[in-house]
């Protein structure tokens, strides 16, 4: 069975294709391919509107998909969104033209059900039983904590890398001003999450763009993997890396100049993400020193795969 999934971030637009059959008596997926559009959804937000130009940005991706799909003789197809078209004021409207446009049966997930999935997706696999788990996406931040496979507490906070992009950054990168105004705004709203306090947990599992990019930006720094100390680790598209790191890439690259070296590493790792990775960068670090987190794993898997075998697989 082929079945699309189809995420529409606050950033990028994504579709996947999966295989998913029968193996020595189990369901198990097999991702076929991967194929994104950088739309930045959310700086299309404006007074709390999501304006029309955002609207048709998102169907001329989505018709693309569908095209494709249609070429293909796949018609298994589940379209979600997020934070950007979540939080707006228009919401109902604006996912109501994009289904009447093109035909795609997008369904607006709630911030609960998107930490849940982003869970079960970068954990299923995983041979941790208990820890913090954190979705930074463009609009929203996804924070679970689990004991025994479980979920104890979960939040979505209404912050992420392209939320704070268009907030309160000016330029193309942050300046240390514009720094301490995002670092102020994450412990604001984790000072509020009740249900987290006195939570500490010496690694975060993070899944996402934000981490994906620190993960990018690690692995260029450090090419050569023998010399890395207690560095990175790779393995299925999964990283490692001591979470002081986090802080060390916004004292890097965040001066008001780089150097030929420092904008050769951002453009190698992260070309597509160069605005929005360094405001991701100020929530993950601010987390892990909320948390006295050590060490952050980075997993590729996340709400995709975890639509996937919660509601497609059998065990």
């Amino acid at each position: 069975m082929i079945q699309a999934i189809i995420d529409v971030g606050s950033n990028t637009v994504r579709m996947a294709i999966y295989n998913i059959e029968n193996a020595d008596g189990r369901q198990v997926m097999e991702l076929l391919m991967k194929k994104k559009h950088l739309v930045g959804l959310a700086g299309f937000v404006e007074n709390g509107i999501m304006k029309q130009a955002g609207i048709d940005e998102v169907c001329k991706v989505l018709e693309g998909y569908s095209k494709f799909l249609n070429k293909l003789g796949i018609d298994r197809v589940e379209a979600f969104t997020t934070a950007a078209l979540r939080n707006c004021q228009n919401s109902d409207e604006a996912v109501r033209e994009i289904i009447e446009r093109t035909g795609i049966p997008l369904r607006v997930v709630p911030g609960d059900e998107e930490a849940e999935l982003g869970f079960i997706g970068a954990t299923h696999n995983s041979p941790a039983i208990s820890g913090l788990l954190v979705d930074i996406g463009g609009g929203s931040t996804e924070i679970v904590y689990y004991e025994n496979k479980n979920i104890v507490s979960e939040i979505s906070l209404p912050i992420g890398s392209l939320n704070f992009k268009t907030r309160f950054v000016k330029g193309l990168f942050p300046v240390s001003e514009e720094i301490d105004e995002m670092v102020k705004e994450t412990e604001k709203l984790l000072g509020e999450a009740e249900s987290f306090a006195g939570i500490s947990q010496e690694e975060i599992c993070g899944i996402g763009g934000t981490f994906k990019g620190a993960a990018a930006i690690y692995n260029v720094i450090y090419e050569d993997k023998e010399k890395v100390n207690g560095g990175l680790i790779s393995s299925n598209a999964v990283f490692s890396f001591k979470s002081e790191i986090l802080q060390e890439m916004l004292d890097r690259f965040t001066k008001e100049k780089l150097t030929e070296e420092d904008s050769l590493i951002l453009l190698r790792a992260i070309p597509e993400r160069l605005e929005t990775v360094l405001p991701g960068i100020v929530i993950a670090s601010v987390l892990a020193k909320h948390f006295g987190t050590k060490r952050i794993t980075y997993s590729d898997s996340g709400m995709r795969e975890g639509f996937i075998v919660k509601n497609l697989l059998s065990f």
